[in-house]
């Protein structure tokens, strides 16, 4: 860890506190009264460093025992994607086959309900355990930087969990392609994200194949028809070289090509297997040459899609095109060029090493400028999540909370397109947005004073001075007691980080 921070913070005396919040606001989802409350005591020497190094390291940060439990009794969350995959399909094919019979007999039978019941059953069961994991761990884990880090990677190689087996399998691929990685190695996570079913069938490369294939009877995936770019595409304009990376509609019809073949594993839609869903079939593949970004390319089944990983993982335009990313993420929406060149260079010289990476994020002056303090405007994922860290509610109901992002509209998992959600101010500040983000603080607001643990903003306000400015405290402070903490809530100064 670099010692600029800790210079600034001695070079200009009560800077550290500033620093200090500034530090809870980027690295976490938010201070919680306890964090605001130690920014006014006595602090070791060293406090922000020890920060810092602590979340770029999160294994040494234990989850909380309430935690672990809590997570340890949602029941479908330990199910593979394997598993995942062939519990769809089982009550897929029965659901497929009562609805056949139904429309024989001209009316819709009981047991055709019940099963597509079972069907929409293990969707919802789903979709509600891994969307209250993620929240949980969110709210609760103290190694915060890491669950920014899987939001901010989990977008960047988005997919959308209102498609086909994508239903059930968006909480894995974020448990088995992304978690793993976010402090490891991009080539990693690029591979694991490329091999993973989420992906293939959200972008469609299980239905690309070479010319003239023709499916085995009983193929687990839809009917292809030939070839189809579209996670070659993806895999360049947004997972790596971006949509100025240089190359060509050429060089995406090769790359699609390439990964021709990479597709599920019917044992696993089976449930004959319980490892990875993912195979690779040569029969699907084009084993012809290509030419692709100036290389030629010869056959060499699997051997092509890795090689063409590695090159776009160690590639100059990935390394800008990701700093820029993390930067706008983390620090402003319009980063200095000097810090997205910083950053680049780390991500080059360590072959793409994602905790120097984001080492070298922390380190950077430009993070810690004081033009960037609370610069940044919440999304509504981060603005649910920093008023439930500050009132510390706990998690009850995740439902109305999924409908508020929803109706916001930043669904949890739900962003259909493949660039996911945007992380600037233009993308959110709308003035229908901010009358929900109103509502939001109310009724935060109102269950934390119903629960007894604010019951009325006095106590809270005091606390929360280091979050707001003075004209928004001279407000606070004019307003009745019951009314302030929603005023807090909703004001100007704690919709920014």
């Amino acid at each position: 860890m670099g010692l600029w921070p800790l210079r600034w913070a001695h070079a200009a005396p009560g800077n550290e506190a500033a620093l200090l919040l500034h530090a809870h606001q980027r690295l976490s989802y938010g201070p919680r009264l306890r964090d605001l409350r130690e920014l006014g005591a006595a602090r070791p020497a060293g406090t922000l460093e020890r920060l810092c190094r602590q979340q770029l390291e999160p294994l040494g940060l234990a989850l909380p025992e309430a935690l672990r439990q809590q997570l340890d009794a949602l029941p479908t969350l330990s199910l593979s994607t394997a598993q995942r995959l062939h519990r769809f399909a089982q009550t897929g094919q029965v659901q497929r086959a009562l609805r056949r019979e139904a429309a024989a007999r001209e009316g819709m039978s009981e047991g055709t309900a019940a099963t597509d019941n079972a069907h929409r059953e293990l969707v919802q069961a789903v979709q509600h355990d891994d969307a209250r994991a993620r929240l949980l761990r969110a709210l609760q884990s103290p190694a915060q930087l890491q669950e920014l880090l899987v939001e901010f990677w989990f977008n960047h190689f988005n997919v959308f969990n209102g498609k086909a087996q994508v239903r059930v399998l968006a909480g894995a691929y974020e448990r088995e392609a992304i978690r793993p990685h976010v402090l490891g190695r991009f080539r990693d996570m690029l591979g694991a994200t490329a091999r993973h079913p989420a992906m293939l069938i959200y972008l469609d490369n299980v239905r690309s194949v070479a010319p003239g294939w023709i499916p085995p009877r009983g193929d687990p995936a839809r009917q292809p028809n030939g070839l189809n770019e579209n996670y070659a595409r993806e895999l360049m304009e947004l997972h790596t070289l971006g949509v100025d990376g240089g190359y060509t509609q050429q060089d995406v019809t090769e790359l699609a090509r390439i990964f021709t073949g990479w597709t599920l594993d019917p044992r696993a839609v089976r449930g004959d297997s319980s490892g990875s869903a993912f195979r690779f079939d040569p029969q699907r593949h084009d084993n012809g040459r290509k030419r692709w970004l100036g290389r030629d390319i010869a056959p060499a089944g699997q051997a092509e899609g890795e090689r063409a990983l590695d090159v776009l993982a160690r590639h100059s335009a990935t390394a800008r095109h990701l700093s820029h990313k993390l930067a706008q993420f983390f620090v402003a929406d319009e980063p200095a060029p000097e810090l997205v060149q910083s950053l680049a260079q780390t991500f080059l010289r360590s072959d793409g090493d994602l905790r120097a990476l984001t080492q070298a994020l922390i380190d950077h002056p430009a993070f810690w400028a004081p033009q960037v303090h609370n610069a940044k405007f919440k999304t509504p994922y981060r603005q649910l999540l920093s008023g439930l860290r500050l009132l510390e509610l706990p998690l009850q109901n995740v439902d109305p909370l999924l409908n508020t992002l929803a109706q916001q509209g930043m669904p949890l998992y739900g962003s259909p397109t493949p660039d996911g959600y945007k992380y600037t101010a233009a993308a959110w500040r709308s003035p229908e947005a901010l009358t929900q983000r109103v509502q939001l603080a109310q009724q935060l607001a109102q269950r934390a004073q119903r629960e007894g643990l604010a019951p009325d903003g006095g106590a809270l306000l005091q606390a929360a001075r280091p979050l707001l400015s003075e004209a928004t405290q001279r407000t606070l402070a004019s307003e009745p007691a019951v009314s302030r903490l929603a005023l807090l809530l909703a004001s100007p100064d704690f919709m920014h980080h």
